[in-house]
This record gives C-alpha cells, structure tokens and sequence, in this order.
C-alpha cells in the first residue's frame, strides 16, 4: 500500500514549531476542554486518562504506542515518518503534566522506525529521558497492559484488568500508554488551544482524525479528515470502486458495514457505534463486489487466533472453534451455522483481554453483512469467490 499525505491538514502539514514546554502546566485541563479521545483504537478521554496518571503516588512513565499492531493501519508510520518531533513533543507535554520521569517509545522489532526515531532523540534536548524500546511483531503485544508487562518483565503480553495502567503499570506506578497519534494532536492542543482543537469534528468528536484507506480504491493510503464527515465521502475521496460491497471499519477487529447503505454514517465516536462498528484506530477496508466477505472474515479469524496470547479459554479454545466453524461454513457446511452463533455468545467477554471480544465482532458484523452469503453456504454452496481479495494481515518492513 502506498501512503498518501494530504498536506493541508493539521497533523501532516509539514513542519510544525517547537513545543511550548510551559503549556505543560495548563496542558490536563485544555485537554480536557478539547475532548480529545485516543486515537489508538479504544476512544478513552485523553484528558481523563492525564489526570488519573497525575493523580498517582511517586514518579510515572508515559509510554508512546507507535508499534501500530494492526496490520490494515499505516497512519502512526506515516506520522512518525513526516512529523516524528510533533510525535515526541506530545509526549514530552504529557510527561510533564503528569510528572513523569521517563518515556518509552514502543515501536515493532525490524521496523526502521525503531533507528529512524533513535536517530531524531539524538537531535532533541528535551527535559525528560527518552528511550525507544523494541516490541515483539506480535497482534496483541502492542496491547497497552502488554507493554506495560514487557517493560516489567520482558514478557510481552497483556494482563489482566483492573488495575489498568493508569492506575499501577510500570514499576508499579501509574503510567501513561498513548498512542502515537493521540499524543501528536496533545502537542497540537498545546501550541493552538483546547478552541482551535474543536474547530474541526463534531461536539461529541472533536478534531481531526488519520484514517488509513485500502482495498478496492483506486487511491489507497492515510488521510487526514475532520471527525463527522460522512464515511462514502471519505471513501469517495479515496477513489472507492462504485460497486463496493461492504467496508471493514476499525481494523480487522472492526466490524463490516454494508455499502452503499452506511455512506450516510458519520465518521464519528457514537454514530459509528450505533452502525454497529467500532472507529477504532481510524482504518478502512473497502471489499470489492467480486469477494467473499465470509471467506475474508475467516482468514481475519484463523490469524487473529493464531496471534492470541494464549493465556485463557476464549483465546486457545474459543478463538481456534470460531474460525473453523467460519472455514467450514464457507466450504459449504451449513450445519455449524447455529453452533458458530452460539459460540460468539460464549467467547464474547470472557477474555484476559479484549482480544476475543474484537475477533467476535468482526465474525458476527460478517453474518449479518453478508447474509445472503452466509444463507447460500448454509445451502451447501461453497464460495466461488474465495482469493478474490487479501485483507493484508501482515506488516510488510523494507
């Protein structure tokens, strides 16, 4: 996938000034004004997550999120590749605010990142220890309690919650985990205000957003685009084929909705909820009309239980279950239609973490996006249109 860059935006605008180190006073309370939500997949107030690491005993870590684990998301690459500083400066602002006395930037083994952004520390001054920290090529080691436990341990997966991380995370002290992007619009907020945030967006969901376009679009890549607009506006904008079948919104641990029917749906925090998808880390998969969505739907559930941690039920037996049942059904067989439904109640909310929970919603949003699909496979009508398209399942590093 090509990366392109609008340049007019806010985030990708090109060179950016030099952090206000002294906003970080005032920096919890224009975050909170903004309304700024977590680009990294989960939505949680930026701002509440601040004040709940300031409030914490002793010294805090603020941990930046640039490993971009899903695999259909390049939006944090192409940030940390054109604007690294406003990056780091966030961060810098947050650690401040929050009294931290280190940051740890997480970024995947093997990608060049990982020297790319060393070799930017060296350039800066900044006031508190920087550090970049490689992470597993793992799905769920860039879960936040993951890299939590691999700064503790080594070990990089994900822990039980609570306590989360703001709470007690490294060292046993309360930690800031933020993504890349997230801590980029933090530097933003700092240097134009909490107004001049919510100038773009809706009330509910300020801002702009990264959202990363592939699949059956004549111009795939990241954009920049106001939180609120219209999903078919975006994906017009991207060169989407006329006769797309269905999008894959908020990563492969999304959820399908159907085109055109959901071109009217905002690209916003609660109007995608209630489409039935998460936004999630911003990223769109447009399906062309010549797929099969329930075959796609299975590859995404075979690699998603393939990439479990592996610590409970759901993620070693439930996981493996759901995506044979989806193989099966696709090959023709109808008859564990019924115990694949039952099994996505069963799976739903029982893990460690909340990797079972995305591969459930992904697998149910295709049941009942590609109905007609799923009835004529049910009938025993294997899927003729199984290769037709390749959700990218994994990072691709020069």
């Amino acid at each position: 996938m090509t990366t392109r860059l609008d340049t007019e935006g806010r985030l990708l605008a090109g060179n950016h000034d030099p952090a206000p180190l002294g906003a970080a006073e005032g920096l919890i309370d224009a975050v909170e004004r903004a309304g700024l939500r977590g680009r990294g997949g989960a939505g949680f107030p930026t701002g509440r997550k601040l004040r709940a690491v300031a409030a914490g005993r002793g010294p805090a870590t603020v941990v930046v999120n640039a490993c971009e684990g899903e695999p259909v998301s390049a939006k944090d690459h192409a940030l940390l590749t054109r604007a690294p500083h406003l990056v780091l400066d966030g961060a810098v602002l947050a650690a401040l605010a929050v009294r931290a006395h280190r940051i740890v930037v997480c970024v995947h083994e093997g990608d060049p990142l990982g020297p790319a952004l060393t070799a930017v520390l060296a350039t800066r001054h900044d006031p508190v220890p920087v550090r970049v920290r490689a992470v597993p090529r793992r799905y769920v080691a860039s879960e936040e309690s993951a890299l939590v436990n691999l700064i503790n341990t080594g070990d990089a997966r994900p822990t039980s919650r609570p306590p989360r991380p703001d709470q007690r995370g490294v060292g046993g002290r309360a930690t800031l985990v933020s993504n890349a992007e997230t801590l980029a619009q933090v530097a933003l907020i700092a240097r134009h205000g909490a107004d001049w945030f919510r100038t773009a967006g809706t009330a509910e969901s300020p801002g702009t957003t990264l959202v990363t376009i592939g699949g059956a679009v004549r111009d795939p890549g990241v954009r920049e685009v106001a939180l609120g607009t219209p999903l078919g506006q975006v994906l017009e904008h991207a060169g989407a084929a006329a006769d797309a079948q269905a999008v894959l919104v908020g990563g492969i641990a999304g959820a399908w909705l159907p085109l055109p029917a959901a071109a009217a749906v905002p690209l916003a925090h609660r109007e995608l909820h209630e489409a039935g998808a998460p936004l999630g880390v911003g990223a769109l998969y447009v399906l062309p009309a010549r797929a099969c969505g329930l075959a796609e739907t299975a590859r995404i559930a075979g690699f998603l239980a393939g990439e479990s941690a592996a610590q409970c039920g759901p993620c070693m037996f439930g996981l493996p279950a759901l995506a044979d049942d989806l193989t099966r059904v696709v090959g023709g067989d109808g008859t564990v239609v019924a115990r694949l439904r039952h099994r996505l109640g069963v799976v739903e909310g029982r893990g460690a973490c909340r990797h079972p929970d995305g591969a459930v919603r992904v697998t149910r949003s295709a049941l009942d996006v590609f109905a007609d699909d799923l009835a004529r496979h049910a009938a025993g009508r294997p899927c003729v249109h199984i290769g037709q398209a390749r959700v990218p399942l994994r990072r691709r590093y020069p």
